[in-house]
């Protein structure tokens, strides 16, 4: 299906993937509520991140693919603790915090009640085109999520956070290498294969902290 219509070039091909995406078609179809959702699924079914784990960290949450996930594929009595700027419909076992993720810190270890064991983060800052400035941006953002995930994590924990391809990505895993047992980049498949998006995935976590 092509959109036709009195629009830009660019809004036009914007509106022909998201009518022509299959993962948006499966999200709408399985219930999910974004095509991110599958992102998740694939690096979990990889690297196991979320069926031992009884506290977790979403990060950047809206409008909830991720933490429809972590709810789904965590033990029955986990906690999760979703943050984002914008609220979203609830989700059993999902608890929202509304505002700026760097603010919850104390709000979200006294919900849990102890460290997490997984901190995830899908948060990207709005994109203006320009390749090295928006993956400059989502780099500063990872690093930010980070921050947060150090404070936050107990030792053995796992973290997951989107970037950009190009550059500064590796000198952020070789900074996760110092507090992690295993880091590595993971690109899945429902990732559109023109984005430079891709995950790092950072299990074993080890810092004293």
């Amino acid at each position: 299906m092509k959109i036709k219509g009195n629009r830009s070039l660019s809004s036009r091909l914007w509106l022909d993937r998201q009518v022509n995406d299959p993962y948006i078609k499966l999200a709408q179809r399985e219930g999910y509520r974004s095509r991110a959702a599958f992102k998740l699924m694939e690096a979990d079914d990889k690297y196991h991140l979320i069926e031992n784990a009884k506290c977790i960290i979403d990060l950047g949450a809206a409008p909830g693919g991720w933490s429809q996930v972590l709810a789904q594929r965590s033990p029955a009595d986990a906690k999760i603790a979703a943050i984002d700027l914008l609220p979203f419909h609830p989700i059993e076992k999902v608890r929202q915090f509304c505002g700026d993720f760097e603010n919850f810190q104390s709000a979200v270890t006294d919900y849990l009640e102890q460290k997490a064991d997984l901190v995830v983060s899908d948060m990207a800052p709005s994109t203006i085109g320009h390749a090295q400035t928006d993956h400059l941006r989502i780099m500063n953002l990872a690093e930010s999520a980070y921050s947060f995930a150090e404070n936050t994590l107990k030792t053995g924990g796992a973290f997951i956070a989107k970037i950009f391809q190009g550059g500064k990505e590796k000198s952020f895993a070789e900074m996760l290498k110092n507090d992690f047992q295993k880091v590595c980049f993971f690109k899945p498949k429902s990732s559109r294969n023109l984005s430079s998006e891709i995950y790092i995935v950072a299990t074993g976590f080890q810092k004293c902290n």
